[in-house]
C-alpha cells in the first residue's frame, strides 16, 4: 500500500475509533449529571435546604475537601455521603479520561487531515494555482473542476477555505503574498497562477512574488483599477483581467447589439463567432433604426463610413427577405437586421448604426 493509502486508511480508523470516546464522553456527562440531581434531592430529602444539598454533592463529586457543609449526623446522611464519594469520584475519573481522548484523537485525526493534503499538494504537476476564494475564485474552481483540470486553491480565510473544502476542492490556507505559501502550493511545479483578490496591491505582489519563484509560470492577475493593469505587467503578469472593465463592455455590447444574442443562439453560429474570434474577428448584428445614421445608405456608404471597422455579410429584411453577401449597391432600409464582421472595436462599429441621421445641406437650406 502507498502512503496516500496508508494515510487514508488511518485517518478511516482514527474516525471510527473518535466514535467510541465520543459515546463514552455523552454517556458519562449524563451519568454525572443525573448522579448530582439524585444525591440532591437525598440531601433536601433529609431536611437540607437545596443550595446546601446542590453545593454539598458538587464538593464531594470534584473532591474538592472544603469541609461538610452541614453535619453529617445520622446514618443516612453518611451512607448517603459514601455513596455519593464513590459513584461521583468514579464518574468524574472516566468524565476526565473521556475528555482527554476526545482532545488528542481529535489532534490527531487534524494531523492526518494535514498529511493528506500535503500529500496530495506533493502529487500535483502543472496544476494551477487559484489565489483568492471570492466571487471570482469560486466561478473559477467550479469550471476547473467541470474541466478536470488539476488546481489548488490558496485562500487565507479559514471560513472560505472550508467552503472550498466543503465543495471538494483541494485547499491551502495560508498568505499567497507570502513565498513560503506559494512554495508549499507547488509554485515551482505550477502551470498557471491566478490571482483574484479583489485587492491589487495583494495582487502585484504576488505576481512578483510568483514570477521571482517560477519564471515558466503563466501569471493570470485580476485588476480593479484600471491604473493597476500597467504595473501588473511590470511585476511579470501575462495575462491581466479588469472584471469592471469586461462587465461595462459587456453592457454596451448588449446596447448596441440587442440582436445578437437573439440571432446567436444556434450552435452552428456560436461555432462561426468562435472561428471568427480565433482571426480576431466578431460577429455582430445591428437593427437599422428607421432614422439611423445610416438606414437609407448603401452597404458599400455603410462599410466606407466604417472607415474598415466592420464589413456586411448579410442582411434580414422585415418581410423575411434574407439577402446574402449583399453587394456595394444593395440599401440598408428600416428594420433590417444587418449581420457584421467586426475588426477591432466592437463598440465603434455599432456607435454608427445607432447614431441619428443628421442632416444634409443642399444649398441654402438643410434636409434631415
Amino acid at each position: 500500500m502507498d502512503r496516500n493509502g496508508e494515510t487514508s486508511a488511518l485517518s478511516q480508523g482514527a474516525n471510527s475509533v473518535l466514535g467510541s470516546p465520543l459515546r463514552l464522553l455523552s454517556g458519562t456527562v449524563i451519568y454525572v449529571a443525573a448522579l448530582f440531581c439524585v444525591s440532591t434531592m437525598g440531601y433536601v430529602r433529609a431536611g437540607w435546604p437545596l443550595g446546601d444539598a446542590a453545593y454539598m454533592v458538587l464538593l464531594t463529586i470534584f473532591s474538592v475537601g472544603y469541609g461538610e457543609v452541614r453535619p453529617i449526623d445520622t446514618t443516612f446522611l453518611r451512607v448517603w455521603t459514601t455513596v455519593t464519594i464513590v459513584l461521583g469520584c468514579t464518574g468524574m475519573i472516566v468524565l476526565t479520561g473521556a475528555l482527554v481522548q476526545v482532545f488528542t484523537l481529535f489532534q490527531f485525526r487534524r494531523l492526518l487531515e494535514l498529511d493528506r493534503m500535503e500529500t496530495e499538494i506533493e502529487k500535483l504537476n502543472h496544476h494551477t494555482i487559484v489565489c483568492g476564494y471570492g466571487r471570482i475564485g469560486v466561478q473559477l474552481a467550479k469550471a476547473l473542476a467541470e474541466a478536470r483540470a488539476p488546481f489548488l486553491i490558496l485562500e487565507r480565510s479559514p471560513t472560505k477555505a472550508e467552503e472550498a473544502r466543503a465543495h471538494g476542492y483541494l485547499t491551502l490556507v495560508g498568505e499567497a503574498t507570502q513565498e513560503e505559501t506559494l512554495k508549499a502550493a507547488g509554485i515551482e511545479r505550477a502551470r498557471v497562477l491566478a490571482s483574484v483578490l479583489p485587492d491589487d496591491a495583494a495582487n502585484v505582489f504576488i505576481t512578483l512574488s510568483a514570477r521571482n519563484l517560477n519564471p515558466r509560470v503563466q501569471i493570470i492577475a485580476r485588476g480593479e483599477a484600471p491604473s493597476t493593469e500597467s504595473k501588473l505587467f511590470h511585476a511579470g503578469a501575462d495575462k491581466v483581467v479588469l472584471p469592471t472593465h469586461i462587465g461595462a463592455e459587456r453592457i454596451t455590447e448588449l446596447i448596441l447589439y440587442p440582436a445578437t444574442d437573439a440571432m446567436a443562439d444556434g450552435a452552428h453560429m456560436g461555432v462561426v463567432k468562435r472561428n471568427l474570434h480565433d482571426f480576431g474577428l466578431d460577429l455582430e448584428v445591428v437593427r437599422a433604426a428607421d432614422k439611423g445614421a445610416l438606414t437609407g445608405e448603401t452597404v458599400g456608404e455603410a462599410e466606407r463610413r466604417g472607415n474598415g471597422a466592420f464589413f456586411v455579410v448579410r442582411i434580414e429584411r422585415t418581410n423575411g427577405q434574407s439577402i446574402e453577401h449583399p453587394g456595394e449597391d444593395v440599401r440598408i432600409e428600416p428594420g433590417d437586421q444587418v449581420m457584421l464582421v467586426v475588426r477591432g472595436s466592437r463598440l465603434s462599429a455599432g456607435a454608427i448604426f445607432s447614431e441619428p441621421a443628421r442632416p444634409v445641406k443642399q444649398g441654402r437650406s438643410w434636409i434631415g
